[in-house]
């Protein structure tokens, strides 16, 4: 796995000692590692960082994403709706006093990955369309991943999951665009709206 070694450069780069930046990897490894995480896990975690490092150049405030990456979910639970919001309030916590990092840009950070709305902060808007762009995968691994959110919701039947998953979906085909730069609007908005709409119609 090479996320930690992206871990251990970016916190010892913004403050940390090694002897905590080991147990923070632990905290996180832990959390991303539990057995309900059937899509927003440590696999998650890779392939947000590989489109960062792939996009490394065009982007700004890098340490700020890069630590967002790693706690955006580090709280995850389906039955609560303040996710984002304790997510980012731990993530700061665990930041040193003095830490290299601005810690208003985390916390607006995650914050923003409840609603994925366009941001003035070109950064934050990078890091929502790392997270979405599982939305512009292939076919078959569109599937793979529909079904794990399903497994990660499997305390709701049916009747209950299916119109909420369909309104959620819905809702990215009525905005204007899914993601928020123009590298990834390029890349990705045809393939993921064709995605979701075949999600919908499956449901």
């Amino acid at each position: 796995m090479f996320l930690q070694p992206h871990f251990d450069d970016l916190l010892i780069r913004i403050g940390f000692d090694k002897p905590t930046t080991n147990m923070q990897w632990e905290i996180v490894e832990k959390a991303y590692s539990a057995k309900s995480r059937k899509y927003h896990n440590l696999i998650h975690l890779e392939n947000m960082m590989a489109l960062y490092i792939l996009n490394q150049e065009e982007l700004t405030h890098c340490n700020e994403i890069q630590y967002a990456i790693f706690y955006h979910d580090i709280i995850y639970k389906v039955t609560r709706k303040d996710n984002e919001l304790e997510s980012a309030k731990l993530a700061i916590k665990l930041l040193p006093e003095y830490a290299k990092i601005d810690k208003e840009l985390v916390f607006e950070m995650i914050c923003a990955t409840q609603m994925h709305e366009h941001r003035e902060n070109e950064a934050i808007n990078w890091l929502l369309d790392f997270d979405l762009q599982i939305l512009a995968s292939p076919w078959e691994d569109y599937q793979v991943y529909s079904k794990q959110i399903r497994q990660e919701y499997k305390i709701y039947p049916n009747i209950l999951y299916n119109p909420g998953r369909k309104k959620a979906l819905q809702h990215f085909l009525e905005r204007d665009f899914i993601f928020q730069t123009p590298t990834f609007r390029v890349k990705y908005e045809a393939k993921a709206r064709e995605n979701i709409k075949n999600e919908i119609h499956l449901l």
